[in-house]
């Protein structure tokens, strides 16, 4: 494609951007099954995150990332550094964080998901952004290979979207945040596309390592930036540090030359390619007019963050760097982005029974989401513990219904997963009173060049696709995590769904049952009974979804959610809904009785 022999600096970038977790070179043909439009849509897949127009001038941004081999190798710092790479997507993008909420699954509740648990509280409780929903689960298929998914939810006005692409021929690319090191060095080559195996502590030096109260610093100073008018697009230094944030930046003609000498070290006698490929943590890209300069790095300073002007933007297509004055390498920047290579999967279609999980899935994760701050930013109108969270528009009482779910326990088949992942979210939010609105993904398999693992993550993205247009939502950001595999053994299909969903009146959400209410079984077909449950949840005193563990997991959860108990005989199928208050006027119900 060079028609040349690259160097081992130009060979350092294409391997980490031609890895699966920068390339997407077996995914990217099959996500686009997805339906990606629709007329709220500011912003759809190929940024940062993506963003919904919520009406009255106000926009939502918001996706979901995975750090699960970090966490796999080093839980604390994996887990802490997945919130922190979360946040800064949705900053990339404009807008302020308000929420955060996680998906762990893992082998059991021990050591390694303790400090998983202490690394998203540690990151996120520091930074001041609550964390107030998503879901731990439990099977042993996890216990060689934990997952670790965590999204993020901003907001920002609907007109002032910020993108990651370089404009402007002679602006410049100021680098600023934290100083580079040698933590993270091939993080998205040699942990995030590859499989455990003996040695993955070794590979512990590849996980980042955070800096929450500089990630604060970071959040606060970017922000001010965009809304001061300073820059012309901001980009996250995540996967691949600088040779991933300037190759997309580059794209779309642009071209980016940049001087490494000028990047802020912490560490000395870096080479080339280390400063290029660092994933240190706590970075953000931006292209300055030169004559706005002087105000950034005023700006920067005031917040006590590294800044140096590292290059400029050129209209050569191409991603040139240097090194002490001397070219270090030249790339056409479309070869790192849009021409990397793409792979048809090869799918054997295989046989999954549901099997059973550990009862412990059923007991009180109280003991882990109060670790979370969930009420710092005053939005918080409805608080963990019962689907989906609620958070205030402010000053209207208008607000947002976010869930973030995975399959059911125990599922095996992939569509079937896919399918229920995106109704269990969207259920929750409706449940809470909102209108789901949109949709993102987290999809977690194994090593892709296997065929039946090829024909499982086709089917997953199948079974959202289908959920999402019967739902008529679209999906507009997400990531993929392949090869999540320990000694050749991978792990079941995950994909893992979050919703946002717009509510009319927070002072109306349901709140918990009382005494007195009777309460109701709803049934029916998932999509209407959806669409009926946001139009009617102002009417009802609970509204909560019947899914993993029954009818009595779901009466037990929403008894400790409620403070007042109630118990019902019988079963309930997968995806019915547990009413209480006003008689609804739904034609498949069956009475439970009446609230103690």
């Amino acid at each position: 494609m060079l028609a040349r022999e690259p160097n081992h600096f130009e060979l350092a970038v294409f391997s980490l951007l031609w890895s699966e977790h920068c390339g997407y070179k077996h995914s990217a043909p099959l996500l686009r099954r997805l339906p990606s439009a629709g007329e709220r849509v500011l912003q759809g897949p190929g940024e940062n995150a993506g963003v919904i127009d919520l009406g009255e001038g106000e926009a939502v941004a918001f996706k979901v990332e995975s750090h699960n081999h970090p966490s796999a190798v080093e839980p604390f710092q994996g887990a802490a550094t997945g919130v922190g790479g979360i946040l800064r997507d949705i900053v990339a993008m404009g807008a302020r964080p308000v929420a955060l909420l996680d998906g762990l699954r893992f082998g059991a509740p021990d050591h390694a998901f303790r400090r998983a648990v202490a690394g998203i509280g540690a990151y996120g409780n520091s930074v001041g952004v609550p964390t107030v929903g998503g879901e731990a689960v439990f099977d042993e298929a996890y216990a060689g290979n934990c997952l670790v998914n965590a999204m993020c939810v901003g907001l920002l006005p609907a007109e002032r979207v910020t993108r990651a692409r370089a404009r402007g021929t002679g602006n410049l690319v100021v680098l600023y945040g934290a100083t580079t090191g040698r933590d993270g060095i091939g993080g998205a080559s040699v942990l995030a596309s590859q499989e455990l195996g003996e040695g993955s502590a070794e590979k512990r030096p590849s996980v980042q390592i955070g800096d929450p109260f500089t990630g604060k610093k970071l959040i606060e100073a970017s922000l001010e930036l965009v809304e001061g008018g300073l820059v012309e697009s901001l980009q996250d230094c995540g996967a691949a540090g600088l040779a991933s944030a300037l190759a997309e930046m580059a794209r779309d003609g642009a071209g980016v030359d940049v001087h490494l000498d000028r990047v802020p070290l912490r560490e000395e006698g870096m080479e080339p390619w280390e400063i290029m490929i660092s994933e240190s943590q706590e970075r953000m890209v931006a292209v300055v007019q030169p004559e706005r300069l002087a105000d950034v790095e005023a700006l920067l300073d005031r917040w006590e963050l590294h800044h140096a002007a590292i290059g400029e933007v050129t209209d050569r297509g191409e991603l040139r760097v240097f090194f002490d004055d001397e070219a270090a390498g030249e790339l056409p920047a479309a070869l790192l982005t849009d021409e990397c290579p793409r792979y048809e999967v090869d799918r054997l279609p295989a046989a999954r029974r549901t099997v059973e999980v550990d009862p412990v899935n059923h007991e009180s994760k109280a003991w882990i989401y109060e670790q979370y701050d969930h009420l710092v930013q005053s939005r918080t109108v409805r608080r963990p513990g019962l689907g989906a969270a609620v958070l205030r528009l402010r000053p209207s009482w208008r607000g947002l219904a976010v869930s973030l779910d995975g399959p059911p326990l125990g599922e095996r088949d992939p569509r079937a997963a896919g399918r229920e992942a995106v109704l269990d979210a969207a259920r929750n939010v409706a449940c809470a009173g909102g209108e789901p609105l949109a949709l993102t993904d987290c999809l977690n398999f194994g090593n892709p060049e296997k065929p039946e693992i090829g024909w499982e993550l086709a089917e997953a993205i199948e079974g959202i696709a289908e959920a999402a247009e019967a739902l008529g939502i679209p999906v507009v950001s997400g990531n993929v995590s392949l090869y999540n595999e320990t000694g050749g053994r991978a792990i079941p299909p995950t994909p893992v769904v979050g919703c946002v969903g717009l509510v009319p009146d927070v002072r109306a959400v349901p709140r918990g049952w009382r005494p007195g209410d009777r309460a109701w079984l709803a049934e029916g077909d998932p999509v209407e009974l959806i669409a009926w449950l946001w139009r009617n949840a102002s009417r009802l005193s609970l509204a909560h979804d019947v899914s993993d563990g029954g009818l009595a997991v779901a009466l037990e959860e929403a008894s400790r959610f409620s403070g007042h108990d109630f118990r019902a005989d019988g079963d309930a199928p997968y995806g019915s809904v547990v009413l209480a208050g006003e008689r609804p006027d739904w034609p498949h119900l069956r009475e439970l009785g009446t609230v103690a």
